[in-house]
C-alpha cells in the first residue's frame, strides 16, 4: 500500500493543530479528511463509500473520549488501525491493534508511525 493511495481520517478538535497535521500528512502524500469532534468522524465513518485505511484521534474530544470513538469506529470498520495523539501519551490505555504517539511529535515521528501501521494493515 503506497502513501499515495493511503487515506487517513484525522479527528481533532484544535482547528490549528487539526490543520498542521492534516497539511503534513497531504505532504507526505496521503489523501486526508478531517473531522472536528467524534460525532462528524462518525458520520464519516458510517458512510460505506468512504475509504478509511487509517484514524487518527485526539484522545481528549469535547464530545467522546478518542477511545470511546475508537471502540466505536471499530463496530463499523474492525481492521482500521487507529492512532492516538495526546500529550499524555505514555499514560494512555491503549485498545489492542491500536497505537499512540505523543503531542507534539516531529514530522519525521509522525510520518514513521504512520508509514509502519499502515505497512501493517
Amino acid at each position: 500500500m503506497s502513501a499515495l493511495t493511503s487515506t487517513i481520517l484525522v479527528v481533532e478538535d484544535d482547528t490549528i493543530v487539526r490543520m498542521l497535521i492534516v497539511d503534513v500528512l497531504e505532504e507526505l502524500g496521503f489523501r486526508v479528511f478531517e473531522a472536528k469532534d467524534a460525532q462528524s468522524a462518525l458520520k464519516f465513518v458510517k458512510e460505506t463509500s468512504n475509504v478509511i485505511d487509517l484514524m487518527m484521534t485526539d484522545v481528549g474530544l469535547p464530545d467522546m473520549n478518542g477511545r470511546d470513538l475508537a471502540i466505536l469506529v471499530r463496530e463499523q470498520r474492525p481492521q482500521l488501525p487507529v492512532l492516538f495523539a495526546s500529550g499524555y501519551a505514555e499514560s494512555v490505555e491503549v485498545p489492542p491493534g491500536m497505537q499512540s504517539i505523543a503531542k507534539p511529535f516531529s514530522i519525521d515521528q509522525l510520518r514513521d508511525k504512520v508509514k509502519a501501521m499502515l505497512g501493517a494493515a
